[in-house]
């Protein structure tokens, strides 16, 4: 399980391919600086036409985990090795398959729903998000993010991380937030990085600035708002599931190569307007005597923190396919004591996903 849950950004290290060479970089490194940049600048120096087929061929052949770690060395091997792969690499939007960390911020894919499943440590309060390999729920998966709930005072907040030993604002793994009331009915979603052009940093003790290591050092990085997800109180007690409603900042279509691309996607512009979700209405089974949904199979467990999202009526933001009452954008259930599945598509991201679906954990005694 250990090796499930080492950072997204290093499974690399288990390819075959090309991963001597960097073995090789590395040692050099330590010893002498020259001939590593003599080594960096041969793998540079490789005719265009000719790197280009070879990663396109390598991406082409390697489409799904785990032996999809080998388009991840290619972009490992160099800068110029990372600039072409980056470019031959369709976003999930188009490809629907997760390769580098920045997927887990882009829109998943339009046609079809990209299936993960969150595994439940109730003992340490860390919950692991895992891409589905197989249709099967024994599929062990591949790790993507971690979360792990926090006290702070009056507030809850959980922190998600691509490190699942790592769990800290204060690690290069930090990707956001989750931060909730008292009650555990309102939340708040923060992302490290801003989500538009003008987006302002959370103020208090916590928000930082971080290394040039983190995933995309020309953004300044910290706590921005993202997003908000609230449940309806339930005062009268009647009988029935949760309600709940998601407002949310959502990615580009496109994720920035260049620093044009960066200023053109970091503006107003460039994202659209927040999208609103509510939970679909589950309706009353007689002969069950229990609320439905219709999971398609994906969901095996009776649970109220089961759920459905769609688009609310009449946002203008949702236009075309996903614009409808009855797509559903984000599925959570439950199939085991701790495990859950989450299926999400265009326009939310892997990382609003799971923040959202993160909402759905703790007794809310008010909405009940």
């Amino acid at each position: 399980m250990m090796l499930l849950r080492r950072p997204f950004f290093s499974s690399y290290k288990g390819s075959s391919f090309a991963s001597s060479s960097l073995c090789a970089v590395d040692d050099r490194r330590d010893g002498g600086g020259a001939v590593a940049e003599e080594d960096d600048d041969r793998w540079s120096t490789m005719l265009p036409e000719l790197m280009d087929e070879i990663i396109k061929r390598v991406e082409s052949s390697e489409e799904r985990w785990p032996l999809r770690r080998s388009v991840v060395a290619c972009a490992s091997v160099c800068r110029h090795w990372r600039e072409v792969t980056t470019g031959v690499v369709r976003p999930p939007l188009e490809s629907g398959t997760i390769t580098f960390p920045s997927s887990l911020k882009e829109p998943g894919p339009r046609g079809h729903p990209m299936q993960c499943f969150i595994k439940r440590n109730k003992r340490t309060s860390t919950y692991y998000l895992y891409l589905s390999l197989t249709q099967t729920f024994a599929d062990k998966g591949k790790f993507l993010l971690a979360a792990k709930r926090f006290r702070c005072g009056a507030h809850t907040e959980y922190i998600i991380s691509l490190d699942a030993d790592d769990l800290s604002q204060g690690s290069n793994a930090y990707m956001g937030k989750l931060r909730s009331n008292f009650l555990g009915t309102k939340f708040t979603i923060y992302d490290s990085r801003p989500p538009y052009s003008g987006a302002k940093a959370l103020s208090c003790r916590t928000s930082r600035r971080f290394p040039s290591k983190q995933i995309s050092p020309q953004v300044p990085a910290g706590n921005f708002e993202m997003g908000k997800v609230s449940y309806k109180f339930n005062l009268v007690k009647t009988r029935g599931p949760r309600r709940m409603m998601c407002t949310m900042r959502c990615p580009p279509a496109q994720t920035p190569t260049t620093d044009e691309d960066l200023k053109s996607t970091s503006s107003p512009e460039a994202v659209s307007r927040p999208v609103v979700l509510k939970n679909k209405a589950p309706r009353w089974h007689e002969h069950l005597q229990c609320w439905c949904l219709n999971f398609h199979g994906r969901v095996t467990v009776a649970s109220v923190k089961n759920f459905q999202l769609a688009a609310a009526a009449g946002d203008p933001s949702q236009s075309g396919s996903t614009g409808d009452e009855e797509t559903v954008l984000l599925q959570f259930g439950k199939v085991g004591d701790d495990m859950f599945t989450m299926d999400y598509r265009q326009p939310l991201s892997a990382f609003q996903a799971f923040a959202i679906c993160l909402t759905s954990f703790g007794t809310k005694l008010a909405c009940e």
